[in-house]
């Protein structure tokens, strides 16, 4: 599976979240390298995004020699480097997309509307699932929101499809003391899930949960199943992460796999 995200030296975030997400679901994951964070576990400090041209090259060297079953899209870089992507997509229109759109607000202000408005005109028409959190994308897709109740997942997703994303998978919407995640198109929800907010604040929690779908999307799950299995996924990375440095929490991607370790350790002690 394609991804194009950002090298993140914590291993919280970008193509690090992808990597481990995609092994937990038996992907092989293909790390296109669109721009190079200066971060720790607390914040971001600086970002150097790659010439578009090198995206190009690494994606399509790998894409000529690899057969490929989806592509996810992370942080593009930069508007030029989501332009590369966009063709890129164009070349390859026969594979399910999805599109993380992380909360940007680190970006300076040009920037950032630069890198919307080449997501939205070149991306969005190519995505089929568009995931991201729920203010970050209602404030992106409906800056004009009128109504006095706020906007509901179906609404984020009538937005995004104004836009060609065929469904939107909505993070962190607030309700009570919960949380509800909702996969949604235009006309329904269809799947969601409602927990407990945790007491604390992860990095990477959109990038593994997006590089889920893309993987159970691309092992053939149809868009109910995938959705409903990349959030179980992620409960179980939450509720198992772990904090690794001075700063945020960070998702345990692999917590299968010491479920096993342990049980297999404490059998042969006993």
């Amino acid at each position: 599976m394609l991804c194009f995200n950002a090298s993140d030296p914590t291993g919280a975030g970008g193509l690090a979240a992808d990597l481990t997400a995609l092994a937990s679901a038996s992907c092989h994951g293909l790390p296109i390298t669109t721009a190079v964070w200066l971060r720790d576990t607390r914040q971001l400090h600086a970002h150097h995004a790659l010439d578009a041209e090198w995206i190009d090259d690494q994606a399509r060297a790998v894409l000529e020699d690899v057969p490929v079953a989806a592509i996810k899209v992370g942080f593009g870089g930069s508007a030029e480097g989501l332009s590369a992507i966009g063709t890129i997509l164009s070349d390859y229109e026969e594979l399910p997309v999805v599109t993380y759109l992380p909360e940007l607000a680190w970006c300076a202000d040009d920037e950032r509307d630069a890198y919307l408005e080449a997501c939205e005109a070149l991306i969005l028409p190519q995505t089929d699932v568009l995931v991201g959190n729920y203010h970050t994308l209602a404030r992106w897709l409906l800056p004009d929101w009128e109504d006095p109740r706020a906007p509901g997942p179906r609404d984020i997703a009538r937005a995004a499809a104004l836009h060609g994303a065929s469904y939107t998978l909505v993070t962190g919407v607030p309700i009570d003391d919960d949380i509800e995640t909702h996969l949604a198109s235009p006309e329904q929800i269809i799947a969601s899930e409602r927990v407990e907010r945790i007491d604390a604040t992860f990095i990477g929690a959109g990038d593994t949960l997006s590089a889920a779908l893309a993987a159970l999307l691309a092992h053939g799950l149809d868009i109910g199943q995938a959705g409903t299995q990349a959030l179980a996924y992620l409960d179980g990375a939450l509720a198992n992460g772990f904090q690794p440095g001075m700063g945020h929490a960070v998702p345990d991607r692999l917590f299968w796999a010491e479920d096993d370790t342990e049980t297999a350790a404490a059998d042969d002690t006993a």
